[in-house]
């Protein structure tokens, strides 16, 4: 099964993309941990990512497609995957179809997490306290959440068209969720 999960920050994405990623026996694929994966390596690739992110800039389309695409070449992945942070442009929607079609398979499904603004902010407000990140306040929670928004609407409009997402209500219980998820998935069948 090949997915993508996508939620604003703070919605469980990645605690659900473990969750996900075990029940179907595929690897969960996070932007982030490939960036540090690599940066940690001293990839060539990392060595370029690193640079932007140092420098506070988005790492450019190219070099997180490739990134994506090695990873998801890895032998662990060759029966699927769950991409969590990918793709974030229209551009990288376009890479993603091209990687899927090149292996013969094709994207099975989006699980969109939905949340209530507030109840997010209230969630990132919390887990700054009990981890001391004082950076994140509520007005840069808020911009981060208004910024998914904006970059977001675009591609899953695109994925909603193409008949792939699934919203699924991300408030409740972490089983909860996971059950609502597996209730969304349970009628795709895998490519």
């Amino acid at each position: 099964m090949r997915l993508i999960i996508m939620g604003p920050p703070g919605a469980g994405k990645g605690t659900q993309a473990k969750y996900i990623a075990e029940h179907f026996k595929i690897p969960a694929i996070s932007t982030g941990d490939i960036f540090r994966a690599n940066v940690t390596e001293g990839t060539p690739l990392g060595v370029e990512a690193k640079r932007y992110m140092d420098a506070g800039e988005y790492v450019p389309d190219e070099v997180t497609n490739r990134m994506v695409r090695n990873r998801i070449d890895e032998p662990d992945a060759v029966g699927g995957f769950l991409l969590d942070g990918y793709p974030r442009t229209v551009a990288q929607v376009e890479e993603l179809d091209g990687m899927i079609r090149f292996t013969g398979h094709r994207l099975d499904a989006v699980v969109c997490l939905t949340v209530d603004q507030d109840e997010i902010v209230g969630r990132l407000l919390q887990r700054a306290q009990v981890e001391g990140r004082a950076d994140d306040t509520e007005d840069v929670i808020r911009r981060r959440q208004d910024l998914y928004l904006e970059q977001t609407a675009p591609l899953i409009e695109i994925y909603k068209q193409r008949d792939l997402v699934h919203e699924v209500d991300g408030i409740g219980e972490v089983d909860e969720v996971t059950a609502r998820i597996f209730q969304a998935l349970d009628v795709i069948p895998e490519s």
